[in-house]
């Protein structure tokens, strides 16, 4: 994925100005979604992580049907729906949105026109209901039809006993967005994290849908309280995942945001808190793709407020 020109704004014109736009409407308009293929992992006996173009895609399949964790963008939905079906001839019953970006929830339509009964935050279905302008993504998305919206939300949480485990969808209040879910599966051991965690990257926190650093922080702290070193992860982007992973992306959380708002707090402007690399020492691990160093840093800087 190609990330547009860094854009550094000055001080007081920060929070009106755009971040980044790794996922602009030009960006998603140019791809060619036809050379995309969806890659199967089998996580544990019934569950699966797919891979394909936005957020990875959680998968469980058995007696009960097939219950989806998030979709990708629209025109992906046949190649996910074909992956599905070389899996299992059951219909999907269930579609859980971990949040309301289009990189996660781009097929509602298209897996609501099939039937799904569609899942969420109270909030997904608010921002997707009216639609609005997302900073991150540059991009002013329109309201989405009816039939793609929950049908049914939750405000804590919500729970599934669904193909012989049980599944504890979890609201993980504003972190990535104010409508993100993490989705643990108790019996198997298998935790989909949505954009709460991204293994290997600087992640996006949407402000402008209410997101925060220490939001995803507190978010991450209270997910890695209640898995174990045998979980398995699957992050919102990123590779298949495990606890010893998820903690090294919290430390990077907390130094960057600790380091930034000291530098702030010592009324350095942006420009110069930028220049003072308060993240060197993640950066060549966590800043090669998606946000690269000078974007992280203004992400988090412009999410203080949050």
């Amino acid at each position: 994925m190609s990330i547009p020109k860094y854009l550094l704004c000055k001080g007081s014109q920060l929070m009106a100005c755009l971040v980044v736009s790794a996922f602009s409407v030009a960006a998603m308009a140019q791809q060619d979604f036809s050379q995309v293929t969806i890659k199967t992992t089998e996580v544990a006996p019934g569950i699966y992580m797919l891979e394909g173009y936005g957020g990875n895609i959680g998968l469980s399949i058995g007696d009960d049907g097939v219950f989806l964790i998030d979709d990708q963008f629209a025109p992906l939905s046949v190649k996910i729906q074909q992956a599905i079906a070389a899996l299992t001839e059951q219909p999907v019953r269930f579609l859980i949105n971990t949040h309301w970006h289009i990189d996660h929830a781009g097929g509602n339509e298209n897996f609501g026109q099939g039937g799904a009964i569609i899942v969420a935050h109270e909030n997904v279905r608010k921002r997707l209901e009216k639609g609005q302008f997302v900073v991150p993504f540059n991009a002013d998305i329109p309201p989405a039809p009816e039939v793609a919206l929950p049908v049914v939300t939750f405000d804590q949480g919500i729970t599934f006993h669904w193909n012989n485990d049980t599944l504890k969808v979890l609201h993980a209040a504003p972190a990535h967005t104010d409508g993100d879910a993490v989705i643990y599966f108790e019996d198997a051991n298998v935790v989909h994290t949505g954009d709460l965690y991204w293994n290997g990257l600087y992640p996006v926190i949407d402000g402008s849908s209410g997101g925060s650093t220490a939001g995803m922080i507190s978010g991450v702290e209270a997910l890695l309280e209640r898995i174990d070193r045998n979980t398995r992860v699957i992050p919102g982007h990123g590779p298949l995942s495990n606890k010893d992973e998820m903690q090294a992306f919290l430390e990077m959380l907390r130094a960057s945001y600790t380091r930034i708002n000291a530098l702030k707090d010592q009324g350095m402007t942006i420009e110069q808190i930028v220049a003072a690399k308060p993240t060197a020492e993640f950066d060549e691990k966590w800043g090669a793709a998606i946000l690269n160093p000078e974007q992280w840093i203004m992400m988090v800087y412009s999410t203080l407020a949050q």
